[in-house]
């Protein structure tokens, strides 16, 4: 049979609504990873799409604005297919496509991050010479992904 109520506690309350509160932000940090990675991958993709077709087809500068109008027009709620954009995805492909290291780093940090990093090391690539070798171009874009992945995790803490 139902048992003799006892009243609430406030300060047991109060460490359930603190134990709740943390479940919830710990799902939603998980929810915006795994949305992170897909649409870090999804942008992979289209870049290396836009890449494979303009070498197949020898498309040129054209395709992406007819592709950014297009996408714009059948997604019109969603942001993120602006010209600019869809040229950094490529952009993005382009500098990655080599480095299989640097492809999980990518998708663990939000996409406005990755494109500091490409400018970073796009400056980078101005300052030292090709030359001088890509692996000390590699380095130190791990290193800034490295940064910027612990300056996010930081702020979850």
């Amino acid at each position: 049979m139902a048992s003799k109520k006892e009243p609430i506690l406030k300060s047991d309350y109060l460490q359930f609504v603190k134990e709740i509160k943390e479940k919830i932000a710990s799902a939603r940090v998980t929810a915006y990873r795994g949305l992170n990675r897909e649409l870090i991958k999804l942008y992979w993709n289209i870049g290396g799409n836009i890449v494979e077709r303009q070498e197949r087809f020898g498309w040129g500068k054209s395709v992406v604005e007819k592709l950014s109008k297009d996408l714009r027009q059948e997604f019109s709620d969603i942001r993120g297919y602006s010209v600019q954009n869809l040229w950094y995805m490529r952009q993005f492909y382009l500098e990655y496509k080599d480095f299989p290291n640097l492809q999980q780093l990518v998708g663990e940090i939000p996409w406005g991050q990755n494109l500091v990093v490409m400018s970073k090391v796009k400056d980078m690539k101005k300052e030292n010479s090709i030359s001088r070798g890509s692996s000390n171009l590699v380095g130190a874009g791990m290193s800034l992904f490295i940064r910027l992945r612990q300056k996010r995790i930081n702020r979850q803490r």
